[in-house]
């Protein structure tokens, strides 16, 4: 009754986000939920959130004004031993072990407090835009509130010529869970009861379990705020030393050794360039060690023939570092998604990255260059092509980088999304509610 009541006022939609985690520093998919609820409460939308403490601090931090918003899910004693037990594994490994054992145990006690917000605040839709994998099943049921999930994307594997990258082990858990997503999604049918499932592409849709009654539509997993990622270069972009970036985390599917690798390579053909590694990670120390024994490693940022390690930096701080760069570098071998990428493109840099999911969905030859990872030895020779390339065309990577900036306006602003999230919001609703 009290939904109803306020639907009829004319006012604006009441919301509720349940997230695993919702962070700026953990990176990736954990830090579109947080962009949702910031965006929302920035319009005025009555907004709420539901995550897990770890990210307690930091949203102290950025959302101060919003705690009273927030209701963070304590670690229990099955919280903690699932996380040591996951310490030992791969990333993968724990992701689909651990990982997901720890995600149902927080969804468990995110039901239960998201039945109770929708009673107490009046709630009207409900979203879920994490976990982003399309197979992963949804604890969010019977909340009293329509149910909005993603936007999800499909499975991505290593390039085949780069399987042997993980154990046997972890391939075999992985296609286990596979196997088993569709009676795990009768088990837990928050998706098939959900309202609206929300998909990036057509490998994602076809990822979906059988049997959803939801209605399905599509929206871009990334969005870009334009605010922060400003193409303010001006004089930055002429500078005669070429300037490479990389920004992410330290670890092994993101092939940063592989750019050191084409880097090394591009110094000793003659071409002046920089390199900045933005990220932390537990490579850090082997990437470094690499770095030395090429004679590349720099103590300071745009050092000519050198890459400096510049550690993890906060989103604005990597904003305000891109703008003195020419090219992101993204040689990753697992993304499914690549936020990076949009964010460099909304600066105005050309990109390089690796054929392969999420990059391949966003770059195309007007805004950047892509490299088939065949092999180890070909991509780092196609790195090193497209670094020479680039190095030596000032007037080309202006070109991009300004394809690119016209790419992110068109096609993958924040502003854009959170226009069509409302819409789909309005839709789980029904027709007479208010906007």
């Amino acid at each position: 009754m009290g939904n109803r009541q306020a639907c009829s006022t004319g006012e604006p939609l009441r919301v509720l986000i349940v997230t695993e985690n919702a962070s700026d520093s953990f990176g990736g998919e954990a830090a579109l939920p947080l962009r949702y609820f910031k965006l929302l409460r920035d319009r005025g939308i009555p907004a709420w959130l539901i995550t897990h403490a770890r990210v307690r601090d930091e949203l102290a931090r950025i959302v101060p004004q919003d705690l009273d918003r927030i209701h963070f899910i304590e670690d229990s004693r099955l919280h903690r031993w699932l996380w040591r037990l996951g310490t030992h594994l791969e990333p993968r490994l724990e992701y689909v072990s651990t990982g997901f054992l720890s995600r149902l145990v927080t969804q468990l006690a995110q039901r239960r407090v998201a039945r109770q917000m929708v009673r107490q605040h009046g709630i009207q839709v409900v979203h879920q835009p994490t976990p982003v994998s399309a197979r992963e099943p949804s604890l969010l049921t019977d909340l009293d509130a329509p149910l909005v999930i993603g936007p999800m994307k499909g499975d991505t594997d290593y390039p085949p010529a780069f399987r042997n990258e993980e154990s046997l082990l972890t391939r075999m858990a992985i296609g286990v869970g596979r196997a088993s997503a569709g009676w795990l999604n009768w088990i837990f049918p928050g998706k098939r009861q959900a309202s609206i499932l929300l998909v990036a592409n057509k490998q994602s849709r076809s990822a979906l379990i059988d049997g959803t009654s939801a209605k399905i539509f599509d929206l871009a997993e990334n969005g870009v705020d334009m605010k922060v990622w400003r193409a303010t270069r001006g004089k930055a972009a002429d500078s005669s030393t070429c300037r490479f970036v990389y920004v992410g985390r330290l670890v092994r599917s993101k092939g940063v050794d592989l750019f050191l690798r084409a880097f090394a390579e591009v110094v000793d053909s003659g071409c002046e360039i920089s390199g900045l590694i933005v990220g932390e990670g537990p490579l850090r120390a082997q990437l470094q060690a690499q770095a030395e024994a090429a004679g590349i490693l720099g103590s300071a940022g745009n050092q000519h023939g050198k890459v400096h390690f510049a550690g993890w930096q906060s989103q604005a701080e990597v904003a305000d570092l891109l703008v003195d760069q020419d090219c992101l570098v993204l040689p990753t071998l697992l993304e499914s998604g690549g936020a990076v990428l949009l964010e460099a493109m909304a600066v105005g840099l050309p990109v390089i990255a690796t054929q392969w999911g999420g990059p391949a969905e966003y770059v195309d030859e007007t805004c950047g260059i892509l490299v088939p990872p065949d092999s180890r030895d070909s991509l780092v020779e196609g790195l090193t092509t497209a670094m020479e390339r680039l190095a030596r065309d000032p007037q080309l990577r202006r070109k991009m980088g300004e394809a690119g900036r016209r790419k992110i306006e068109r096609f993958y602003t924040w502003d854009t999304k959170i226009d069509r999230i409302l819409d789909f919001y309005r839709e789980a609703v029904g027709p007479t509610k208010a906007a």
